[in-house]
């Protein structure tokens, strides 16, 4: 589904030159939910806005469905980011004018396609997420976790390639955010839904198949959970305290 290999990617700042990406190289399976994980600094968003395209790399390719996407002309990536990849951000990035069920219908507005086929399709998301008694709210009258659900929601509206989510529980109390990763889980288990998440919530992270712990813009290590979430959160802790020097 995505394949980056021997990424690299750095930023100039007068004449000192700052390595964020080196040699970076994984894949993500078709339907797996994996995360990314690692200290500040280490490149995790760096990584993200690569594979997004809303940022260029160094060298190296990132393909996505055998695509190389650094081949593509900006008006072709627009059409990738709209069609075969889906956004969920920290902040949600819901438009306050329009209720739930317009929000989530977004991606199909832009595409031009009829309202009908909209409708049914929004609908049949919220009501996979438990959403579907807030349709008509405003995203001031709703919870975080709802707005979360919301966004995930649109994500899935054009039936995307892979869900990119950067920190999707940054802003949420322990609570609404499992029921976030809940709404990615169920989105896996029913649509076989491909995730990537950037995240330093280690909780949300346990839930995932497989964390790509970065270290100083390489891969230091691919955590594979082998079924047992407790043991997968325990592992991941682990790896994260040698990191940060045994604290």
């Amino acid at each position: 589904m995505l394949k980056v290999e021997h990424l690299y990617k750095s930023y100039q700042t007068g004449k000192t030159k700052y390595e964020v990406l080196k040699d970076v190289s994984f894949e993500v399976e078709e339907g797996e939910f994996v995360a990314v994980m690692g200290p500040s600094g280490s490149g995790k968003t760096t990584l993200l806005n690569c594979i997004s395209c809303f940022i260029p790399y160094d060298k190296g390719e990132i393909r996505l469905k055998n695509v190389n996407l650094s081949a593509l002309d900006e008006k072709q990536i627009a059409k990738v980011r709209n069609e075969k990849l889906g956004f969920v951000f920290q902040d949600f990035m819901l438009l306050d004018g329009l209720n739930i069920m317009e929000n989530v219908c977004v991606p199909k507005v832009i595409r031009k396609e009829s309202y009908k086929v909209m409708e049914q399709k929004a609908k049949g998301l919220l009501s996979m997420f438990g959403i579907d008694q807030i349709a008509n709210k405003f995203p001031a009258e709703i919870s975080g976790g709802q707005k979360q659900r919301t966004a995930v929601a649109r994500a899935l509206m054009n039936d995307p390639f892979l869900i990119l989510a950067d920190e999707p529980t940054g802003n949420l109390d322990s609570r609404s955010s499992e029921a976030v990763i809940g709404a990615f889980l169920e989105a896996q288990k029913e649509l076989n839904a491909t995730t990537f998440m950037v995240t330093h919530d280690s909780f949300s992270a346990s839930y995932c198949d497989r964390v790509i712990v970065m270290k100083d813009g390489t891969v230091y290590t691919d955590l594979v959970n082998k079924g047992d979430r407790k043991a997968f959160l325990e592992e991941l802790l682990d790896v994260l305290r040698d990191l940060n020097g045994g604290e």
